[in-house]
């Protein structure tokens, strides 16, 4: 813990990135949220590709119809798709993640005995959110990348990975502070040294894995990957370098207030 100011410099400039991605640049919509148009052709070598498109009007529609018949592709299917996420589906969604969220933060303080355990682990999730929804807010205006239900699904996950693994490094703490008692930073810092072999272990694995979907898992998930690949990468670094740290320096304005 003697580098917790600037593991909390690195997320903040992160953060800062990620934020200002969203707000110049905000998110690119897939057809999942817009609507469109979805097609799909054979080619002369037997491949079979998908394409989506979103507010064609009909000259263009025929525009791409036109193209693929001069490529000689035989046409499987051509059409136009209302969005499937809707505006009250989102809301639910908001309102469902709020109430996971409260009630991870509840369970974490009753299983640990302190708020300070749940609000450490909800603020490094959040974190992590944070990273991944403005990353992809940066992938979109630059690269193209869209946001669709593979997407949704990536936070879920990422969400998921997230907590879980700060919880390990906490439970550590917890069984630490049983035994040995003494200073939380002390404490801390032997218990990430103890942990943080099996958590890049079991981190690696994943990101290895998502490395090999990125570079040959095809466009369809392509970016569904790169999600996951960003919010693992993220929520390994924050377990340790942003959970831990905030609890610590949470526990040490808390002593001084009271002295």
């Amino acid at each position: 813990m003697k580098y917790k100011l600037l593991y909390l410099i690195i997320s903040a400039t992160l953060l800062g990135i990620s934020i200002f991605g969203l707000f110049q640049w905000g998110l690119n919509l897939g057809i999942d949220f817009t609507g469109g148009v979805v097609a799909e052709y054979k080619f002369e070598n037997g491949e079979i590709k998908t394409f989506k498109y979103q507010n064609l009007e009909d000259s263009e529609k025929q525009k791409i119809r036109d193209d693929f018949k001069s490529q000689n592709a035989t046409e499987l299917r051509f059409e136009t798709v209302g969005p499937s996420i809707g505006p009250e589906l989102i809301k639910k969604t908001v309102y469902a993640l709020s109430i996971a969220t409260i009630l991870i933060l509840i369970w974490v303080a009753i299983q640990f005995k302190s708020i300070k355990f749940g609000v450490s682990a909800i603020l490094a999730m959040l974190h992590d959110t944070t990273i991944l929804v403005g990353g992809f807010s940066l992938l979109g205006h630059f690269f193209g990348a869209e946001i669709d239900f593979l997407f949704v699904t990536a936070v879920l996950t990422i969400l998921s990975f997230s907590v879980h693994d700060t919880i390990v490094v906490y439970d550590r703490i917890r069984e630490k502070q049983k035994k040995e008692g003494g200073e939380l930073k002390s404490i801390a810092n032997s218990a990430l040294t103890e942990t943080m072999n099996r958590s890049l272990n079991n981190s690696f694995t994943i990101i290895f894995m998502l490395l090999s979907l990125v570079l040959l898992g095809g466009v369809t998930i392509k970016w569904f990957a790169i999600a996951l690949l960003i919010g693992t990468i993220s929520g390994t670094y924050s377990s340790p370098f942003v959970a831990v740290p905030i609890l610590v320096a949470w526990d040490e304005w808390q002593k001084r207030f009271k002295n």
